[in-house]
């Protein structure tokens, strides 16, 4: 039974991998102006992969979005952040298609969304929809282009998902219309010490340098030795080029060959979302955090359990003993097959001494990546869950006097150059509470600017608890303030007329908007979230609204310490 687990686990990995397709012609492009994009499929981003192509329209919202190939609707979702107003659709061929950042949808599903949406009292829904409801063919417009949810710009975000399972594919995969003939471009290498003990350059950290070289071919520069002694893996910075587009993209894939001998590759045909997360062990998270530079290993940590490798020997490590020189090879493509090849020397030298050490002196404890780990110290408590870690981990801890504001100690818990995949339970106790403000306290981690970024939390035993995503720097705040709303020319009395839209400014100062409840007349009225910019926008509509006649307005905002704000006023329209 245990090998047939393993068989199983083993035809799943390569099933993800081995995406080619029998028929590259199945899509057309979902835009009718000419093929431009801005971000292509597996392209690096804080916490993820990017699972699409991002699809210029041109500076503008409202270009024509049609249905890559026949099929139906299966999905239409509408969210203050992430894709914004978003269609999903089913095609016969076993894949489905996504169209992200729409500014509105074809008349037909424009008016089902708006119904359900006062039908549930909600801005924010998300539909399956019966197959039999919405039918498009190839070429047929679905939506507008837009700049809706967390986009920064207009543009639209297009995936390809191989239905079952819900995985995105490579769009590029496909021929609809994108051309490119560029090599990729290297820029950096980067050597990382694999073990305590490991020297590269007679030094136990990273050695980073800048290539030399273009059009395909890459090497160090002469005056440039490298020597290594023990386990060491290689990492690179380097990003793709497309034809018409002066934006840096994902590069396709990554191998590294030592003395000619294959021993990784790296090939961004596929991946699933649950595992895309590993994005934080796949790159150099400490140079990203500190420079916002990200360096790609060609090398796996010990958890990484990322999809994209293969032919990887020994994790990608190699273990540099003998005293003798390596060649080494790392080739970089894109999904044309352009390609750059950036090839030096490695000088092997024998290990000094044996046996590891922690890097630090400070450390608490030795967490092992691969079980719960628990550190408990005063008005502390930090519970990490068996697969949250990619390496062991020398877990480090500090504690110091915490300002005004604050109502415990500063916990520095750990480093936030480590990155952690999975959610972890961080307990703090406070030091006071102030009389009846306890429901407003939470846990508060401190950026690196000292910006405030408030957690949710919860009282348990008289802790204040919540599952962080990240280490770093903590204590217990208070938010007593509530939102704060501006009108915006909404004034008791305002005369509307001939006004098509309203627009109201939402802020709050610490904990963020938990929700807001808008009404006209004492019904609710469809107010949408434009989030990344704090705005609600109410478009009139006559058919809910008697025209020429004097209204009541009111909107209630709540933030996530339950601090309320209310206007009301009276308006003519």
């Amino acid at each position: 039974m245990h090998i047939f687990k393993i068989i199983t686990l083993c035809i799943l990995f390569l099933d993800i991998l081995d995406e080619t397709p029998k028929d590259k012609t199945i899509f057309i492009s979902p835009v009718k102006i000419p093929l431009a994009l801005s971000a292509n499929f597996g392209e690096l981003r804080p916490d993820h992969f990017h699972s699409g192509l991002d699809i210029k329209t041109q500076g503008v919202t409202g270009k024509e979005i049609v249905a890559a190939a026949s099929g139906y609707v299966y999905r239409i979702s509408v969210s203050p952040g992430g894709f914004g107003k978003a269609l999903y659709i089913r095609h016969p061929s076993g894949y489905s298609t996504v169209y992200g950042h729409l500014d509105r949808f074809a008349p037909e599903i424009e008016e089902y969304v708006i119904t359900r949406q006062y039908e549930e009292k909600s801005f924010l829904i998300s539909l399956f929809t019966p197959k039999d409801k919405f039918h498009f063919h190839q070429g047929d417009v679905i939506a507008y282009s837009g700049n809706t949810g967390s986009s920064s710009g207009p543009h639209l975000h297009y995936e390809i998902r191989r239905t079952d399972g819900e995985i995105p594919v490579n769009p590029l995969l496909f021929d609809f219309g994108i051309g490119d003939d560029l090599e990729p471009v290297i820029e950096k290498l980067a050597i990382y010490p694999v073990g305590q003990k490991t020297l590269i350059n007679n030094q136990n950290k990273p050695f980073k340098i800048n290539v030399a070289g273009g059009h395909g071919n890459y090497y160090i520069p002469s005056h440039t030795e490298i020597r290594i002694s023990g386990s060491a893996g290689f990492g690179i910075k380097a990003y793709d080029l497309l034809n018409n587009s002066y934006n840096k993209c994902a590069v396709y894939s990554i191998s590294l060959s030592i003395d000619s001998i294959p021993v990784y590759k790296y090939i961004m045909d596929a991946f699933s979302f649950n595992e895309t997360k590993y994005i934080n062990s796949h790159i150099d998270y400490e140079s990203f955090i500190r420079e916002k530079i990200y360096f790609q290993r060609a090398y796996m940590l010990p958890n990484d359990k990322l999809s994209v490798y293969k032919d990887v020997i020994n994790n990608g490590v190699f273990n540099f003993v003998e005293n003798k020189k390596h060649h080494i090879e790392i080739v970089v493509t894109d999904i044309n097959n352009n390609k750059s090849v950036l090839s030096f020397n490695v000088r092997s030298l024998p290990p000094k001494s044996s046996g590891d050490h922690p890097k630090s002196e400070n450390y608490f404890v030795i967490m092992p990546y691969g079980r719960n780990n628990r550190f408990v110290s005063k008005n502390l408590s930090v519970n990490i869950p068996s697969g949250s870690l990619y390496d062991t981990l020398f877990f480090e801890y500090k504690r110091t006097p915490g300002n005004n504001g604050m109502y415990s100690d500063i916990h520095h818990v750990h480093n936030r150059f480590t990155p952690v995949h999975k959610p972890y339970t961080l307990s703090i106790r406070p030091g006071k509470i102030p009389a009846g403000k306890e429901s407003k306290m939470l846990i508060v981690q401190m950026a690196e600017d000292m910006k405030r970024n408030p957690l949710s939390s919860r009282w348990e035993d008289g802790y204040l608890v919540t599952n962080a995503v990240s280490f770093g720097s903590f204590y217990i705040g208070i938010d007593t303030v509530p939102p704060v709303i501006t009108p915006n020319g909404l004034f008791p009395g305002a005369d509307l007329t001939g006004r098509n839209e309203l627009r109201i400014r939402i802020t709050d100062n610490f904990s963020g908007i938990k929700s807001y409840e808008p009404l006209i007349d004492g019904k609710w009225a469809l107010f949408e979230y434009d989030q990344k910019n704090s705005l609600l926008v109410y478009r009139f509509d006559s058919k809910r609204i008697q025209k020429g006649s004097n209204h009541t307005f009111s909107l209630r905002v709540t933030d996530n310490r339950d601090n309320q704000s209310v206007y009301t006023c009276e308006f003519t329209w």
